[in-house]
């Protein structure tokens, strides 16, 4: 698949019917933070509605911040649009159950809620080995999410499957994660001998992939960290 590239800045006024509504779950996190910042700058985007545990510090005029129960979702609004940027950690979430809760009850309950709403395309971040027979629980279950969010019926569905994620994390008041050090740390030396798909990758790199595939794909898109790598 051909790298994606930055869209253009569109030239439609956020005020016209065509501009687009989206639904945004996880901006709290490295991807979906970036995922937000592009939509907020983005011309062609009416408003932003970004579901959360907590509400965003952020103000923004397109932005609203819904505090929610991911296990009791409300109606939404209207939406053209959905990203799922949601995630964790086995040892953050205290349990695989804990963990499953997260990164397939929740993000299946976003999805659903947002196709009711209207959405007919939907971005969302996995993960490098993602499958739904893999015998390691946490690809497992991020295949088993990609299989049900495929059996929906989106009119676009990009999956971004990246390797290791790069970004501050410490801005976001979150610990590195185990081996993430020495990965950084032997990544500068080992870059030129890893496949591309298993480079390190920043996360503003797999925001702007989804954003400029979900709103142009046509049914189903894997991207992997190959593809999405910029070449800055």
């Amino acid at each position: 698949m051909d790298k994606p590239v930055p869209a253009a800045a569109s030239s439609t006024q956020a005020s016209e019917p065509s501009a687009r509504t989206v639904v945004l779950a996880g901006a709290t996190g490295l991807v979906g933070r970036a995922i937000l910042q592009g939509l907020l700058a983005d011309a062609s985007v009416a408003a932003v509605h970004a579901l959360g545990r907590r509400p965003l510090t952020l103000q923004h005029l397109k932005l609203i911040s819904h505090v929610v129960d991911f296990a009791a979702l409300p109606p939404l609004p209207p939406v053209d649009e959905v990203y799922l940027a949601l995630g964790t950690t086995i040892k953050i979430a205290g349990s695989q159950a804990a963990f499953r809760a997260v990164d397939f009850d929740a993000s299946l309950a976003v999805a659903r809620a947002a196709q009711a709403a209207g959405a007919t395309r939907l971005g969302v971040v996995s993960a490098m080995g993602a499958n739904a027979r893999s015998s390691i629980f946490y690809n497992r279950v991020k295949g088993e999410m990609e299989d049900a969010l495929s059996a929906m019926g989106f009119d676009a569905l990009v999956i971004a499957r990246p390797s290791l994620l790069t970004g501050d994390r410490e801005a976001l008041g979150q610990p590195m994660r185990s081996g993430e050090k020495f990965m950084m740390r032997a990544g500068a030396w080992l870059r030129p001998f890893i496949p591309a798909n298993f480079k390190p990758i920043a996360a503003d790199d797999v925001a702007a992939a989804l954003l400029t595939r979900v709103p142009l794909a046509q049914g189903r898109e894997v991207l992997l960290s190959g593809a999405m790598q910029s070449s800055a």
